[in-house]
């Protein structure tokens, strides 16, 4: 329960801040660098490195790999249906494919599923970044026409803290290597900044407008596919197809479920597909979210 009360207060304090004016207006660019660089990084390696490894663990690991494709597919058809823009379908991929498995992922999971629960949110997020930045980069590419190169983009993954720490601890786990009490304790202390911060940055960046009926519906169709349709896929293709169950199962789900993901909405914006409509994907997103992750939760108990 403290969890989830947790869970909100970060929120209403990151959205309190902002309106009283009480930190700068991008404040939350120095909270998400040191969230991603300093607190994921310890995030994944004190909970990988701890992961019973099984070949159970590629369900998890497949679930941005099956989103992206999906949304791909989903959009690409939607897409020549209502002959929507280049930019729109573009855009839409990118915000409905890619869900927050992070900032707002781990928070709710801990909240459902406690410490243990973080391990397997750490395998869906870590193969999550490096979709974003092999299909998410050539679909930003292909959608605005840009030149960027893949390689270029490729090259931050390996240079990124957190997919540096995913690598270490799977080294650690694979060969047992075991990490001294102390220097253990100082990663698990570093990892519990995750939650707080993530959560006071999702808040800070809350910012709802008034939405034109073209934008509503492209809107409409962005979020069914994420909320809805994506973790709907997933639930369906391992509990019915390959017939999974178990927690690790029930969280892939959920991740699947998340809000759009902050990071993927930024690099679209960024190739000029629709900025507005991404900020809106992830303004809108994340508070419904809440309330259908709560129904896929349920769903999950009963099934």
């Amino acid at each position: 329960m403290s969890n989830l009360i947790l869970l909100f207060v970060c929120i209403f304090l990151g959205i309190l801040l902002r309106k009283a004016k009480a930190v700068p207006e991008n404040f939350h660019t120095s909270l998400n660098a040191f969230v991603i660089n300093i607190s994921l990084s310890a995030l994944s390696f004190y909970y990988i490195s701890k992961v019973q490894i099984s070949s159970k663990v590629l369900f998890p690991i497949a679930v941005p790999w099956i989103g992206i494709l999906a949304a791909i597919l989903f959009f690409l058809v939607l897409g020549k249906i209502f002959s929507w823009k280049h930019s729109v379908i573009g855009a839409l991929i990118m915000c409905a494919g890619f869900g927050n498995t992070s900032f707002v992922g781990i928070p709710v999971i801990q909240a459902l599923y406690g410490e243990e629960g973080i391990k397997t949110v750490m395998l869906v997020d870590q193969p999550n970044m490096v979709v974003l930045f092999t299909i998410g980069i050539l679909v930003s590419n292909y959608f605005s026409g840009s030149g960027d190169s893949i390689i270029i983009h490729f090259k931050k993954i390996l240079k990124m803290p957190p997919f540096i720490a995913f690598l270490a601890a799977l080294v650690v786990n694979f060969f047992s290597i075991e990490i001294p009490k102390d220097i253990d304790e100082v990663f698990f202390k570093l990892a519990s900044t995750t939650v707080p911060l993530a959560l006071i940055s999702v808040g800070s960046q809350m910012q709802w407008k008034k939405l034109e009926p073209k934008e509503n519906f492209y809107l409409f169709w962005g979020l069914l596919f994420k909320l809805i349709i994506y973790p709907l896929i997933i639930l369906i293709i391992y509990k019915f197809i390959f017939h999974q169950s178990g927690e690790m199962i029930e969280i892939s789900i959920l991740e699947a479920a998340m809000a759009p993901m902050i990071t993927a909405a930024i690099i679209a914006a960024s190739h000029n597909l629709e900025p507005k409509l991404c900020n809106l994907m992830v303004a809108i997103g994340i508070p419904v979210s809440f309330i259908t992750l709560a129904a896929w939760y349920f769903i999950l108990q009963v099934l």
